[in-house]
């Protein structure tokens, strides 16, 4: 037997089964919350381990070789079966533990002021709290549930909706003093500031009032919190997440001197993986922040519903 076998490369399998799925390099590197550079390389490395080529890349795309379709058809479904299987041993040894994922500006601006009344009324076990940007795949880390940005459209997985997401412009109350609200327009050399990859939302925002941007200084942080803190300082205006920072607003902390929300089309959803049965702990937190966002629970009422049909049946 050749001896190349009894070590396999499965980081870079994993990362062809993704390719073979999503037919680019980009879609699949997306999808592993990796660069497209990083995806190319651990397909490399692969067909170097082989010997064989596995895609034909081409100027704009890359296809499959037929060497490529035969190890597809082989290990994607395998794979995802002994990703299944680890999730569920996973689950079954930490039966007392609620392993959250969130984004760090959902965390903290909603999360944080609420989970004390969460975690007051459900002592005796543990939550960890993790805080990514990176996309969400369940099968590929041990994630119990989740609150991410999008729509509806996670693989291997249930969601519900808690909130759409709206922007406005947000800023301190002594900076507002200097705006004409009611004309509706921006001093030259107004300062903006946006998280790093948030320059999008200020652009969305502007073409959807009408406000122009242009002659607009701007400051570019790395993350979204520190422009809220940098709009709290009087250091300019900033586009914000209307719901997450509602705490603030109320407290007086920010204010929002033009009142034009804008829908994105966008929403926060609770997520949860489909490949494992969601244990009791982590469905009592799945139903204390759907009922916090105001939403029916997911658990409560279908143990509710099953019950009233048994007494109904037993009648």
């Amino acid at each position: 037997m050749d001896q190349r076998y009894l070590n396999l490369p499965l980081n870079q399998l994993r990362a062809f089964a993704t390719a073979s799925r999503h037919r680019t390099f980009t879609a699949a590197a997306n999808h592993m919350g990796v660069t497209q550079v990083a995806m190319s390389r651990q397909i490399m490395m692969l067909e170097a381990y082989l010997g064989v080529k596995l895609f034909m890349r081409q100027a704009r795309s890359v296809e499959m070789t037929e060497a490529g379709r035969d190890l597809a058809r082989a290990i994607v479904g395998p794979l995802e079966e002994i990703e299944k299987a680890t999730l569920r041993v996973l689950a079954a040894e930490g039966q007392e533990t609620v392993t959250l994922r969130a984004y760090p500006s959902f965390a903290q601006f909603w999360l944080m002021p609420r989970l004390h009344h969460f975690v007051s009324a459900h002592s005796g076990y543990r939550l960890r709290l993790e805080t990514s940007l990176e996309p969400l795949d369940f099968l590929g880390m041990h994630v119990d549930v989740a609150i991410q940005l999008g729509h509806a459209d996670w693989r291997e997985a249930r969601s519900r909706k808690l909130f759409d997401e709206v922007l406005d412009v947000v800023c301190a109350p002594e900076a507002a003093k200097r705006l004409d609200a009611s004309a509706f327009t921006l001093p030259p050399r107004t300062r903006i500031l946006h998280e790093s990859s948030m320059w999008r939302e200020w652009a969305a925002w502007s073409d959807a009032t009408g406000l122009s941007i242009e002659g607009c200084d701007r400051m570019e942080f790395d993350t979204a919190q520190l422009s809220y803190s940098a709009a709290e300082n009087s250091m300019g205006l900033a586009i914000g997440q209307v719901v997450l920072l509602q705490d603030l607003i109320e407290q007086g902390r920010l204010v929002r001197p033009f009142n034009r929300p804008v829908r994105t089309g966008w929403a926060y959803y609770i997520v949860w993986p489909t490949a494992v049965s969601a244990s009791p702990q982590t469905r009592n937190f799945i139903d204390w922040v759907l009922t916090t966002t105001g939403e029916e629970p997911e658990f409560t009422r279908k143990r509710d519903e099953k019950s009233a049909v048994n007494v109904s049946v037993r009648g």
